[in-house]
């Protein structure tokens, strides 16, 4: 049962406040948040939760429901006066409270909710909150949005969450979304069904949530909709794929949960999580985290036939975009699949938080009309949607931003034309030719090899094969797929000003490249109809669409080798941006004799601009992964005949 019933006493007197909830934000804050570059999104540059993002939700929580309960600020006096009118508005329709939900152990969770105060029945979606400290009320701006649009809402912070003594955190340890969460959100229902009696129940959920999101609907049949963001669909090979253990993307996450791993998590998961950490029992962890994947219960979401809307960015760090497009690819339900430029919560952040109150907020938009359509029967053009929605990386248009108060310039882009998005009827249809690109031994001037395109159905040249190519390994070069922290890179592209490599700074003694010739576009055989190129501009080189595939035979004078390949587009003056990339780690070698490996990159939609280059690296190195190299072993790769080396490169 419940700690309290605030439904029945009309008030949210057991809701404690936050500790700086009273100092409240002025209009000069409200400004700031809204126009800094760093207080637009989810994350700050240092790689942990928005100040201001936790800041405003806190504050926006404060003065719900605060209001009209003795002792507490009220939102005229915590909110300068555009968002004091904006929760009195949503006062007006939908009454805020606290809540302890029990869940079937007797852990207790920390939950909001926004109950609809006109003649029901109403729809209700669910929040479950992402992985933070800060729990529910950092996307509080989000439930205002659904309260605004006829929605009951419920929140909660998933269960260990959040740091000890604040209201939003939930008891109990974190279970990392396993069958404990989607028990908890199967309670969680429950209490909504006494309380609000909704007519549909929907859940939204970001990072964290989403993928809590997902495994709660195929549990139970009473979710009707999910819109999971930034999310996943494995989360075995989201933390371990190409027996590379995405080392960066484990620490980032255990430094947010609120507390020590020690207090945090019960023995069993501490012990999967030192086991991954410590690069042993790799196939537990693998099974844990398979346990934990919504694709492992894709049977029950299709026989629920539980409409389903994904979101995820081309260059995510925490749960790389392939693993999704597997989850994608095998549901047999209504279904939607954005894909972002940028990383993980970039492109949802602003709307989930409000930092950007007065710009609509597409990816958001497009999931509040899933919603919309799904759980209210509206006919608002979701019936209509192709299933796939690919953003064309970097085609956006850019100017230099200047400083709001003085005028002068920041250094850094604004987006004045959003990028190109293209949409297809399913991901089969991205893909419509495969390029086959040969690799070469030494180019002009004896450094990078060639990228020679093969005709269709033709062999291997022989000048592609019968060379070898070395390099030490084990040292890091310029070559890297972002910088750290996580997210940085990835918020910086989505603002218009994606990551600037100069290629001549990777070092060849630790790195092997190979670069075509200047790109230009090929005869574009029949298919889907494709965006024309803008006006006065030459056709672009490539088109790359879909997921390419990289050969390479390789030995090294170790028992083991890493290799993390990484595909560029060079501009003439040998400056880049990056296309993608993916780690290998290879083991079981024989020194010195070869073996042949093939491994897939992650997907991209990806414009080469005519006249630049295709410039393909492999180094040993990445800080985003735990590697297998020897730090200064010799790896070497070749093209033997009867074996060449390649890359595919997927065209559409």
């Amino acid at each position: 049962m419940p700690q309290d019933n605030p439904f029945t006493t009309g008030s949210s007197e057991d809701f404690p406040g936050f500790p700086d909830g009273t100092v409240g934000l002025t209009a000069a804050d409200a400004a700031r948040i809204a126009a800094s570059a760093g207080g637009s999104g989810l994350w700050a540059v240092d790689g942990t939760v928005n100040p201001d993002a936790v800041r405003l939700g806190q504050t926006l929580a404060t003065a719900l429901l605060g209001g009209g309960t003795p002792g507490m600020a009220s939102s005229e006096t915590l909110l300068p006066a555009e968002l004091a009118a904006h929760v009195e508005e949503v006062r007006g329709v939908a009454w805020p409270a606290y809540h302890r939900i029990e869940a079937t152990d007797g852990v207790r969770l920390s939950a909001f909710s926004l109950r609809q105060l006109g003649p029901g029945p109403h729809p209700l979606v669910v929040v479950p909150a992402g992985w933070t400290p800060f729990g529910w009320p950092l996307f509080l701006w989000s439930y205002l949005t659904l309260a605004r649009k006829g929605y009951h809402v419920l929140a909660y912070t998933p269960r260990g969450l959040g740091y000890p003594g604040l209201p939003s955190t939930s008891e109990g340890f974190v279970d990392v979304a396993g069958p404990h969460d989607w028990a908890d959100g199967s309670a969680v229902i429950d209490f909504a069904i006494e309380h609000l009696a909704p007519s549909t129940i929907g859940f939204l959920g970001e990072s964290y949530g989403s993928g809590i999101s997902q495994l709660v609907a195929a549990h139970d049949g009473r979710v009707s909709a999910v819109v999971a963001l930034s999310t996943w669909g494995n989360l075995a090979t989201s933390l371990y794929d190409n027996k590379t253990r995405h080392l960066a993307a484990v620490k980032a996450l255990l430094a947010l949960t609120g507390g020590p791993v020690e207090e945090k998590f019960d023995e069993e998961n501490q012990r999967i999580l030192a086991d991954f950490l410590a690069d042993r029992n790799l196939d537990e962890v693998v099974k844990w985290g398979r346990k934990r994947a919504p694709e492992s219960y894709l049977p029950l979401t299709n026989e629920n036939d539980t409409p389903t809307f994904f979101s995820n960015t081309w260059h995510e760090s925490l749960f790389p975009v392939n693993q999704v497009l597997t989850t994608f690819e095998d549901l047999r339900v209504p279904k939607r699949l954005n894909l972002w430029i940028g990383d993980h919560a970039a492109p949802e952040g602003p709307g989930l938080i409000g930092t950007e109150p007065r710009k609509a907020n597409v990816p958001m938009e497009e999931g509040y009309a899933w919603l919309d359509h799904h759980l209210k029967g509206e006919h608002n053009g979701v019936e209509d949607w192709e299933q796939v929605s690919s953003q064309v990386m970097f085609t956006y248009v850019t100017e230099p931003a200047t400083d709001p108060g003085t005028g002068e310039p920041t250094g850094e882009n604004r987006i004045v034309e959003p990028a190109v998005r293209e949409t297809r009827a399913d991901w089969s249809q991205v893909t419509t030719r495969v390029e086959v690109f040969g690799l070469t031994g030494d180019g002009a001037g004896g450094t990078d090899g060639l990228l020679v395109p093969r005709a269709d159905g033709e062999p291997a040249p022989p000048e592609e094969t019968g060379w070898r190519r070395a390099f030490v390994a084990g040292v890091d070069t310029e070559a890297t797929a972002m910088d750290l922290p996580l997210m940085k890179t990835g918020q910086a592209e989505w603002a218009g000003n994606p990551k600037i490599y100069d290629t001549r700074k990777i070092d060849r003694r630790h790195a092997v490249a190979w670069t075509t010739e200047p790109l230009f576009a090929p005869e574009r055989p029949e298919g889907p109809e494709r965006p024309e190129d803008p006006e006065g501009e030459a056709p672009a080189g490539r088109r790359i669409r879909g997921i390419p595939r990289l050969r390479l035979t390789v030995r090294s004078t170790a028992t083991s080798a890493g290799l993390v390949a990484h595909l560029l587009d060079v501009a003439e003056d040998e400056t880049a941006r990056i296309i993608t990339h993916e780690p290998l780690n290879v083991y079981d070698l024989t020194p010195d004799q070869d073996t042949t490996v093939t491994w897939r990159l992650q997907a991209a939609a990806y414009d080469i601009p005519a006249g630049h280059r295709l410039m393909l690296v492999v180094d040993s190195m990445d800080p985003l992964y735990g590697g297998a190299s020897i730090t200064w072993t010799q790896t070497a790769f070749g093209s033997p005949d009867g074996e060449p080396s390649f890359l595919e490169l997927p065209l559409g």
